[in-house]
């Protein structure tokens, strides 16, 4: 079975960060292969999804979805469309001026969202809110926007995160 993690990076982000190095390395070890387009030529997070969607991933029998900021919102509308077997947000850019979406309909069974408390970027009460009203699991960790700080955290609820989809 040809296992994906589609890594989304955020609006001011690049596709091979140390977060996303991070985490493809805990995806390998769970028999992922790893890809992460490169979205810096599209600030439009909708043209991001066109983007996305173009993509030929009829390779593979799984799919998990990942995403930072807007990464999180392009796949999380991604996601109505591909059925992932996982949902994993970082500080979603949810609710936010510019974003055309503010209705979604992720698969809850297997969404976590991760958020900052001391996000400035994205308020970590639009997470709130997206879980809340979704009744998906937010984790809220001592970090900014980036979650680098946390990075050792997000590493290890990433790997439990893929041992659950098994």
């Amino acid at each position: 079975m040809k296992k994906l993690v589609l890594y989304n990076h955020g609006k001011d982000s690049s596709p091979w960060t140390d977060k996303a190095r991070v985490l493809a390395e805990v995806a390998k070890k769970h028999g992922y292969a790893v890809e992460s387009p490169d979205y810096r030529a599209q600030i439009n997070p909708d043209e991001r999804v066109k983007q996305l969607l173009a993509m030929d991933l009829s390779d593979y029998d799984e799919i998990v979805l990942m995403g930072s900021s807007m990464g999180a919102y392009v796949a999380t509308v991604v996601a109505e469309m591909l059925k992932p077997s996982g949902l994993f947000l970082l500080a979603p850019a949810f609710y936010l001026p510019g974003y055309r979406r503010t209705e979604f309909n992720p698969p809850a069974d297997h969404t976590l969202v991760i958020h900052g408390w001391q996000d400035e970027i994205v308020p970590p009460e639009n997470s709130w809110r997206f879980c809340q009203k979704h009744r998906i699991c937010l984790k809220m960790l001592n970090d900014d926007h980036r979650l680098i700080s946390v990075l050792p955290i997000l590493a290890d609820e990433f790997d439990r995160f893929l041992a659950g989809l098994m």
